[in-house]
């Protein structure tokens, strides 16, 4: 493993924000590989006492004495230049690098970097990926945006050429990297807090696709138009797949009793083998096309993409299975985009229930309001849509937008939306009114999975 400056395994890398859930990723990488690593957050988590335990120094809260002795600061795109760590570090005048950047110098000591981009999806065909890969016994490293039971958490850090993970286009932080195989699952209007429009949006993912290098692989979904609008005059080899469109396609789809696709791979009119997932949704289908397309451009065995594909049955916060109480069945759910939920809302018509309940936390301000017409249409045919306060996250509330407007748009379409301000109002409703054989689904990326646990804890 190579990162160029980095060859000195003496010197210390401090991560600003080090719980995330890739800064993690990445200092426990380095870990592994001997580095020394320390790093701040504000608060506690599973993940920073998994990297305590691994021998990194880790402080709670932000402080300039925190860096006094590192060689290199990486931080997130999180955190405000008037962070005292990151101050320090200017004053200093310390090496300093962003998550993105940091993720890229690592990338450039394998040979085989797989990017998963895409506006949705990423997590999911990341870890279809690391099934398949750690099925073919390749020794990868992944990176994943998410929790995944086969590596017992977000990371593996292998020994090999094999490196697989996220690429997020945020503020074009996956420009950055160095894919050998680029991932593009689709493309979508999100993050406009940034971007000014889908056109920009597509541009970036066009500069994407420009630092695929000439003996390298775009694999892409032809079935989403926007991918195919950025698909000319680039020179790496194209893998398209889709199930009405592509050079890959899957045929004779059927699902099971749970939502589980199964279906025969082809290329072109001639098939390959067949596939059965455990994960449900025709949305997972289209992710484990990527998937298989990316393993045959890395020439995996068939043997590996089939039982790969076949052992995976999500990531923690994916359509996520949390338990069932008096017969009520409670599922998890990261989506927070409405073409996430829409996907979401289509794999709970193949779920086994009778009725059921939606219970979604809007996450972001910013993609509250910029998205607001789209996620009023996106409950439309929900009988039981149960809207919690809005996930600031990184934001500040500016009182433009709430959860009750929201629900006040939604109501006017005629969907009995009920707005609630505290998870205990929602899990009491939800004792009173779920009966046996009810499915509960809890949607969005902040902490609304909170509201399954207290349920089947009560």
């Amino acid at each position: 493993m190579s990162f160029d400056f980095l060859q000195d395994k003496n010197k210390k890398v401090h991560f600003i924000g080090i719980g995330g859930i890739s800064m993690s990723g990445l200092a426990e990488i380095l870990l592994k590989n001997g580095y020394t690593v320390s790093g701040s957050d504000m608060k506690n988590s599973n993940m920073v006492e998994k990297l305590r335990n691994k021998g990194a120094n880790i402080y709670m809260g932000h402080s300039a004495d925190n860096i006094q002795d590192s060689d290199l600061v990486v931080y997130t795109a999180a955190i405000s230049e008037d962070n005292p760590e990151f101050q320090k570090a200017l004053e200093l005048n310390l090496p300093m690098m962003d998550r993105a950047e940091f993720l890229g110098r690592i990338m450039l000591g394998h040979k085989y970097n797989v990017a998963v981009s895409g506006t949705h999806g990423k997590t999911t065909t990341t870890s279809m990926l690391a099934h398949i890969v750690i099925e073919e016994q390749v020794d990868p490293t992944i990176l994943v945006g998410g929790e995944l039971d086969v590596i017992e958490g977000n990371v593996l850090a292998g020994n090999s050429d094999y490196f697989v993970t996220e690429a997020c286009e945020y503020k074009g932080s996956f420009l950055k990297f160095h894919p050998y195989i680029g991932i593009i699952l689709n493309v979508d209007a999100d993050h406009l807090d940034f971007y000014k429009d889908i056109n920009h949006i597509k541009d970036t993912f066009n500069k994407f696709i420009d630092i695929i290098p000439e003996d390298g692989f775009l694999v892409c979904n032809s079935d989403d138009s926007n991918v195919s609008d950025i698909l000319n005059n680039h020179k790496c080899t194209i893998m398209t797949y889709g199930i009405n469109n592509g050079e890959y396609k899957a045929k004779n789809i059927t699902y099971n009793s749970l939502g589980c696709g199964s279906y025969d791979l082809y290329r072109n009119d001639h098939k390959l083998f067949s596939i059965s997932l455990n994960v449900p949704g025709e949305h997972n289908v289209l992710n484990s096309l990527a998937a298989i397309c990316t393993s045959l451009a890395l020439n995996i065995s068939n043997e590996s993409i089939i039982k790969g594909l076949s052992n995976f049955g999500g990531t923690h916060r994916r359509f996520e299975f949390k338990g069932s109480k008096n017969g009520v069945t409670v599922i998890d759910d990261y989506a927070h985009h409405p073409t996430e939920i829409q996907a979401t809302l289509s794999a709970c018509k193949n779920y086994p229930h009778k009725d059921l309940y939606v219970v979604f936390q809007p996450h972001t301000y910013t993609r509250t309001i910029t998205l607001f017409d789209d996620f009023v249409r996106t409950f439309n045919g929900v009988k039981h849509l149960l809207l919690a306060d809005i996930y600031a996250a990184r934001e500040k509330d500016t009182g433009i937008v709430n959860s009750v407007k929201l629900g006040d748009a939604i109501r006017l379409t005629g969907v009995d939306a009920i707005n609630y301000h505290s998870f205990e109002e929602i899990v009491n409703h939800l004792k009173s009114k779920a009966k046996d054989g009810d499915l509960i689904i809890t949607v969005g990326a902040g902490d609304i999975n909170v509201v399954g646990e207290m349920y089947l804890a009560n």
